[in-house]
This record gives C-alpha cells, sequence and structure tokens, in this order.
C-alpha cells in the first residue's frame, strides 16, 4: 500500500478514527509508522484533506431534514425493567461487538436474547459498537459503496437489531408478569458506547448546525433499559472495569499489545471490546489470593467485514458469562456464536 492512493488515505485515516495507533496502523497497511504518523498530525497530502473535510460537510438547509428522516423510520423500542442493584456474587453476560446494519441477517441477535433469557444474568454489558453507522465511514467516503447510504436507515437498522435481541427478555419478563403479578427478573444493563457510535457525535462536531437534530438519544437505549456510558467511561461492575478499549491517557488510543501487557497497564480487572478477536489474561493478586482478569474479545457477529480481507475475518465471535463476580474475580465462561445457533436456532 502507498499513500500516494487515495483509498489507502482512506484507510488509514477510517483506522486512526478506529483507535489504532501508529504501530498498529503500519502494521495493518505496511506503511512507515512515521508516514503515517506525518500524515495524520501534520496532514501531509494536504489537498486530499481538504477534499474529504468538504465531502463531510452538510448545508444549513439540509439539517432539519436529517431529524424528519430518521422519525420517519421510526419504530418503538422494547422496554426492559431493570434494576439499580447489584447483588454480591452476581452473574454477568458480556455481549461484544454486534456491528449491526440494514443489510445483514439479524439472527445472531434472537440467538443472544434466547441465551440470556435462558440464562437470566444478574447484569447484562453491551460493550459498544452495536451500531455499525456505514453512512459515517470516513473509508468509505467517496466510493461506490457509499452511494445511497443515509443515516436514519443505519440508526433505524440499530433499533431493529436491538429489539431483535431484547425480545426474548421482554418475553420472559411478560410470562413471569402474567405468572406471579410481578416481574421477578430485573436485571441490571448496561452499554458502553463504542466508537462506531461516536462516529455520530465526531459528525455533530464537524457539523455544528447538527447538534439540535441529532444525538446518542436517536439510539433509544436508555428507553430499552440501559445504562449508559459514554465514549471511553469505565463501568465498574463488581470489580471489573468495563469499557469499549482501555485507552492511553496521554494518547486517546487504545494500548496495544497482547491482553497480558494492557492488564499490567490498567492494574485492575478489566474486559473490553474493539478487537476482533478473543484474548484471555490473568494473574494472581498475592495479597488477597484473588485473580485479576483482562478479556479482550471484539465480535458477537457472524458476517465478514470487507476491510479486514479474506484472512482477518477468521476469529473468534460469541459472548462471555462470569459466574460468581466478586472484587474483579470470577469464574469465565465463553459461549460462541456457532454454539447459540445450533442450540436456539430456528432448526
Amino acid at each position: 500500500m502507498n499513500l500516494k492512493d487515495d483509498k489507502t488515505k482512506e484507510l488509514v485515516a477510517d483506522l486512526d478514527m478506529n483507535g489504532l495507533n501508529g504501530v498498529e496502523i503500519s502494521l495493518e497497511t505496511g506503511i512507515p509508522k512515521t508516514t503515517i504518523n506525518d500524515f495524520l498530525s501534520k496532514r501531509t497530502y494536504s489537498s486530499w484533506w481538504e477534499s474529504a473535510d468538504s465531502q463531510f460537510k452538510v448545508t444549513p438547509d439540509s439539517t432539519p431534514r436529517v431529524k424528519e428522516s430518521i422519525n420517519a423510520l421510526d419504530i418503538t423500542p422494547i422496554i426492559i425493567q431493570t434494576s439499580k442493584i447489584v447483588k454480591e456474587f452476581p452473574t454477568h453476560i458480556m455481549i461484544p461487538d454486534t456491528q449491526v446494519k440494514d443489510d445483514i441477517d439479524m439472527e445472531y441477535l434472537s440467538h443472544v436474547g434466547k441465551f440470556i433469557a435462558h440464562k437470566k444474568p444478574d447484569v447484562i454489558i453491551h460493550i459498544g459498537d452495536h451500531w455499525d453507522l456505514p453512512s459515517l465511514s470516513s473509508y468509505d467516503r467517496g466510493t461506490r459503496k457509499s452511494e445511497g447510504r443515509r443515516l436514519a436507515i443505519d440508526i433505524h437498522a440499530g433499533i431493529l437489531g436491538m429489539n431483535i435481541l431484547l425480545e426474548p427478555i421482554a418475553q420472559v419478563q411478560a410470562k413471569e408478569l402474567l405468572e406471579y403479578g410481578e416481574v421477578k427478573w430485573k436485571p441490571k444493563m448496561i452499554f458502553c458506547i463504542g466508537n462506531h457510535e461516536e462516529r455520530l457525535m465526531r459528525h455533530v462536531n464537524a457539523n455544528p448546525e447538527l447538534a439540535d437534530f441529532v444525538s446518542y438519544n436517536d439510539f433509544k437505549l436508555e428507553e430499552n433499559g440501559w445504562e449508559v456510558y459514554d465514549f471511553l467511561e469505565p463501568a465498574i461492575v463488581n470489580g471489573v472495569a468495563y469499557c469499549h478499549y482501555m485507552a492511553n491517557p496521554m494518547s486517546g488510543k487504545p494500548y496495544g499489545g497482547a491482553a497480558l501487557n494492557v492488564l499490567k497497564h490498567v492494574g485492575t480487572s478489566f474486559s473490553m471490546g474493539h478487537k476482533q478477536t478473543l484474548d484471555v489474561a490473568t494473574r494472581a493478586l498475592a495479597t488477597t489470593g484473588r485473580q485479576q482478569w483482562a478479556i479482550i474479545a471484539g465480535s458477537c457477529y457472524p458476517h465478514e467485514e470487507e476491510y479486514k480481507g479474506y484472512q482477518g475475518n477468521h476469529h473468534w465471535r460469541g459472548i462471555i458469562v462470569k459466574h460468581q463476580v466478586h472484587e474483579g474475580d470470577y469464574n469465565p465462561m465463553f459461549i460462541d456464536l456457532k454454539y447459540l445457533e445450533e442450540r436456539f436456532g430456528e432448526t
């Protein structure tokens, strides 16, 4: 790859927006790190940057229609009765990135929801990147794939996918209400905003005229019952820090290296998404006898991503169950999407 090619420039810019650092982008593209850093920080190839920035702008006259188009695709979000309190030694279920967009089969979300309804965990954590928002992807900007994409369709697809995920949970609660006169299982639900959802606010920041028309509220997460944590804001539950990715405070970029390296930097049990992998590390605390756990799992979707190439799409996909969570220690269980399909699929 070479930065003289516009598609390569778009790829590097998109990888940077997705949180990769210079070293990781260099490994991904084969371009020297210094060349990448100059391109991103000094904005070499300035004419390309000017063109890219102008393509991402909208005119003030179009802003009211943004909200109108979202409302035109409005659907009612499923409401789950939730709890604000977490008991001692609970069960957590973590859902990695689900990457929902309008042109995919969303049945996998039903499988995940059915497992959760069967397991009835105390805490459900979605680690983010549920809304893929391809219409806001800088990598596809100006290409054939970007033609016809609309933000309203992307938002609608994510809400539809969330309803599919939550439907089995709602059915269990409705059954309990009918049988017992009350809902007995009320999980705590946490959603960590991912970098794909954050594309929306980056777009608003680049186009301030949209500020009164588009926001995270359009995802309707709080209406579902989710407690929403902002991008890179950790949610600490029973001693485990949940965040879309653990960022180096000096750069805001994800810590590089394997899970054990990140654990050494973070210094506490954490779980993150973002990387399409399953990477697990643990270390014992001699003072307490407990384990600290690091889990990196960034894929809970079956479809392939074109930008990952032929080999990059061969990675683990699934959810994580954590039993007896206490002060960061727990017993982990890993459930892949293939098992969920076999167990909860229509066939």
